[in-house]
């Protein structure tokens, strides 16, 4: 660890992890001497369904196809 705190961590332990290149990962305490790194979760995902009952099923895919 540096004098700044900071830790480089092996492209392999990042690779393994799944954890690329631009994404955001958090990073908490669990437990004394052990840190854990996360990969964000996707804010989007919790509100994936909230919307049920709203569109006539397929109606979201017909209005995606329209975009493309």
């Amino acid at each position: 660890m540096s004098s700044k705190h900071q830790i480089t961590i092996p492209v392999a332990i990042l690779r393994a992890a799944g954890i690329k290149v631009g994404e955001r990962v958090s990073v908490t305490c669990d437990g004394m001497g052990r840190v854990v790194l996360e990969r964000e979760r996707d804010v989007l995902a919790k509100f994936v369904g909230a919307l049920t009952g709203v569109y006539h099923r397929d109606e979201v895919d017909t209005l995606r196809d329209e975009w493309a």
